[in-house]
């Protein structure tokens, strides 16, 4: 199949890999991005095994504890502007306090606030904003104790990042440090057994074929595979990870010291796996101008 120049274009932005191996992995695995990031990497020419994503949606996230009970909850606008407005801000916190008491997003969307529900409060604001919302996210968890953090906060309870964290028994201190390590470096999970196994294998087999690559023995192959995957998991699961207070201890330890175990976590960015098309700055000026 013939490759285009966006194609490619996306490839560089996802990989950082200059432009003739961009087109060469396009070519070598027909036009399939995903298997082209592998190939690259496989090759040693990718900066980053995933696209570090372009936040296509403002908004907030707004964090509400009770007890060993905690949510988080994803409300987005169209524009940062709106997400600093005093209006907007109050509603969401409403929105995350009724949040506690319901299961999905779309049992929150019925929860009458009020004498009104969530879902009629939205288009009420959408209608005086003049600006479109959306009620997107909404995760709970519980524990013995559960410990928020708020990353860049617009105001109390919400901002860009929102981190739960449960803990077994009650360490307020040692929760925030762990959820402030979270909302930093994003772990895919919480240990080796809750990882997808789906990027397990794929990480498996891209580290399979760059051993093999270096033309060594089956046998160091082998121990370079076992070593690379000991410490790709290390990077991935938040109990593996190095803790960011006291890089020294992993996590897992770090909690073992603290008295308590780490049970869960919730980690909601603002827009995350949502696009939208790219808009160069001469454009958005002309639009603007245009009212």
């Amino acid at each position: 199949m013939a490759i285009t120049a966006a194609q490619v274009k996306e490839l560089r932005e996802m990989t950082g890999a200059g432009m003739m191996d961009a087109k060469k992995a396009l070519t070598e695995t027909d036009g399939d991005m995903e298997a082209a990031v592998d190939w690259l990497r496989t090759k040693g020419l990718a900066k980053a095994a995933k696209k570090s994503g372009r936040t296509a949606a403002e908004g907030l996230v707004a964090v509400a504890v009770d007890g060993g009970k905690g949510v988080a909850i994803e409300v987005n606008s169209e524009t940062d502007f709106v997400a600093k407005n005093q209006e907007f801000q109050d509603m969401v916190t409403s929105f995350a306090e009724a949040a506690l008491n319901v299961d999905d997003v779309e049992a929150l969307k019925s929860t009458e606030i009020g004498g009104k529900a969530v879902a009629d409060i939205l288009t009420d604001k959408i209608a005086k904003i003049g600006e479109n919302m959306t009620l997107r996210r909404l995760e709970k968890i519980e524990g013995g104790q559960v410990v928020s953090y708020v990353h860049n906060a617009a105001a109390p309870g919400m901002g860009s990042i929102g981190v739960l964290v449960a803990l077994s028994a009650e360490n307020e201190a040692f929760g925030k440090q762990v959820a402030m390590h979270i909302a930093a470096a994003s772990p895919a999970s919480l240990g080796e057994a809750d990882l997808d196994q789906a990027l397990v294998e794929r990480e498996r087999n891209v580290l399979t074929e760059q051993a093999r690559e270096s033309g060594k023995p089956e046998a160091v192959i082998e121990k370079m595979i076992e070593g690379r995957m000991k410490k790709f998991l290390g990077e991935v699961t938040l109990l593996g990870q190095a803790f960011v207070i006291d890089p020294d201890k992993t996590v897992a330890e770090a909690a073992k010291e603290a008295g308590v175990e780490i049970t869960g976590y919730i980690r909601l960015a603002v827009g995350e796996g949502i696009e939208k098309e790219a808009e160069d700055f001469a454009a958005e000026v002309a639009k603007a101008a245009q009212g």
